[in-house]
């Protein structure tokens, strides 16, 4: 099981300002741990996103030389790719493109046509630079808007997007509504079909229904799964109310419990990283 922390996801709907200092030693300490990947900022419109204005100054501070942690951000258009590109500590740039039409205007304001025109280029630009593209193909497990929803609109884009070569889709259950039997459902039909993909799981989730998606997925195949600790975050754009991320620490419970397996995890850097956690999300709203 590959896990991915999510810091990025956990403080970009909060409209307090966190204090950059506190965002650079959130992941710094983080970086300690040993994920295996830190989904850990964006480069998007401020406007959009306000809390990572700050982006270049979090990247001019970051420690990543002595970490095996790989660094992840986040981008949405053509001129946050290349502003990514510029740094080499970052491997992997991801990409949000939704099979809901509503949605992809929502969250990036294009439709999925003009997204995924844009995501050839986004590409061409990643390749150049050395940098993996990750897509979250979002409103995966279905949305709120009315737009046509299936497991063939899933399976439809992945075949676009294995032609463009990517390698990377994580599904994300955005508004949290996926069911342990439709998250069997879908894994259940794209993993034996596209078995050259790495496919990952980004739940949103109620804390009731966390263990269950972990382990419906993991037994359908998926092992690369995006958490934040304490649950933390949720999309702004997905409904009026964030629905919360699946908790690492139910992440690192299933996966231990699992026969012969181990995670090589700093635990001092871990607790830390949890009262760093839990000192942003109480203060700052």
């Amino acid at each position: 099981m590959k896990l991915i922390e999510c810091p990025r996801d956990a403080m970009q709907g909060i409209n307090e300002w966190i204090p950059t200092e506190l965002k650079i030693s959130f992941i710094n300490t983080l970086l300690s741990v040993g994920f295996d990947t830190l989904d850990f900022g964006s480069f998007v419109s401020f406007k959009a996103i306000p809390q990572f204005k700050d982006i270049h100054d979090i990247m001019s501070a970051i420690n990543y030389t002595t970490t095996k942690t790989s660094l992840l951000a986040i981008i949405a258009n053509i001129r946050g790719t290349e502003d990514a590109c510029k740094y080499p500590c970052i491997k992997y740039l991801g990409f949000p493109l939704s099979i809901s039409e509503t949605f992809q205007l929502r969250n990036t304001n294009k439709t999925i046509s003009e997204s995924l025109e844009q995501l050839n280029i986004i590409k061409k630009i990643c390749d150049d630079a050395g940098k993996q593209l990750v897509i979250y193909l979002s409103m995966a497990f279905g949305n709120p808007y009315g737009d046509d929803y299936n497991t063939s609109l899933i399976i439809h884009y992945t075949q676009l997007l294995s032609q463009m070569g990517i390698s990377i889709i994580s599904l994300a259950d955005t508004i949290g509504c996926a069911s342990p039997s439709l998250i069997q459902e879908v894994y259940g039909n794209i993993t034996p079909t596209f078995p050259d993909i790495e496919w990952g799981a980004h739940f949103h989730t109620t804390p009731a229904t966390a263990f269950d998606k972990i382990v419906t997925a993991y037994k359908a195949g998926c092992r690369r799964f995006d958490g934040a600790l304490g649950g933390y975050g949720g999309c702004p754009y997905a409904s009026d109310s964030l629905v919360g991320n699946i908790p690492t620490e139910k992440l690192i419970d299933y996966y231990l419990s699992q026969e012969d397996n181990t995670l090589q995890l700093d635990l001092p850097n871990l607790i830390k990283s949890k009262e760093i956690s839990n000192f942003i999300f109480t203060k700052y709203k």
